[in-house]
Formats: C-alpha cells, structure tokens, sequence
C-alpha cells in the first residue's frame, strides 16, 4: 500500500483484530457471531412462521367448509342421499371420503387413467373432474352398483 491510504479491512497487530464495517470497529469474534445468528434466523425462520401459518390455514379451512358448506342431493345407485358438502369437493371426493363408496378410485386426478370413472344419467364421466354439486338429481351408477350380489355386471 503506498503512502498514507490504508485498506480499511486490514487490521494491524496492535488492533486486536479488529476492521473497520461500515465506519465501525468490529472484531472478528462479533462479525462471526453476527452472521451465525443472522444465518439461523434466516434458515429457521420460515419454518416457524410457516408452521404459525398452516396452523391458521387449517383453522380457517375448517370456518370456511363449516360455513360455506351445501346441501347437495344425490342419487346413487339406486339410493337417495342428502350431503352438506364444500362446494367446490369433487364428485369422486364426494363418493370415497363422505360416502365410503371407494371402488371408483383416485389415480391420476387429472382425468387421464381412467380410475375414477362413474356412469351420470348413463353416460361415463371422470368424477375427479367434475364438482359434486353439478349433479343434484342426477342418477349416478358407481363400480358397485354395477355388481348384482355376487354377480358381475356383463355389459
């Protein structure tokens, strides 16, 4: 370094290891802890608050579905019943989580595989696909309502 100008990070024996950030003196033992406890924040930070945040999600999910719930009618294999559901639930959710009715399945939800195939008005649709309150009076034929007791369907 030439004449009077100094690199002002450098520090000299007799500073005690000291630089000079941001016009101040740190040592190097304060600089380290400073970026250790502002790295933990910054890692464990989003994962407190984000837990604080599901935590309020589901609270407000369970208010909305209480709140916003509608009583859908549905006539299923032959059977009459009367759902408080979301609005926005799934004709298949409808059939396999409050119906128990789990023989159309969940594969791909996207209506590419198949699985969730029903019969409505005797057309077959793909009931991930569809929300169940479009079909309010609709005759709906499941997997098990095709069967006639221990025989299968040959159609």
């Amino acid at each position: 370094m030439a004449g009077g100008s100094r690199d002002p990070f450098q520090s000299e024996d007799n500073e005690l290891n000291e630089v000079s950030m941001l016009g101040h003196r740190e040592t190097r033992r304060r600089f380290i802890k400073q970026v250790a406890g502002t790295s933990a924040a910054i890692a464990i930070g989003p994962s407190v608050l984000g837990s604080a945040a599901v935590d309020q999600s589901v609270l407000a999910a369970a208010t909305a579905a209480t709140s916003d719930s509608v009583k859908v009618n549905l006539d299923i294999n032959g059977r009459k019943y009367a759902l408080d559901v979301d609005p926005r639930v799934s004709l298949l959710d409808a059939l396999r989580e409050r119906l128990q009715l789990t023989g159309s399945k969940k594969g791909c939800d996207h209506g590419q595989c198949g699985a969730c195939t029903v019969l409505v008005n005797g057309r077959r649709i793909n009931s991930c696909l569809t929300l169940a309150v479009m079909h309010e009076g609709d005759e709906i034929t499941t997997i098990e309502g095709l069967a006639n007791g221990d025989e299968l369907h040959n159609g």
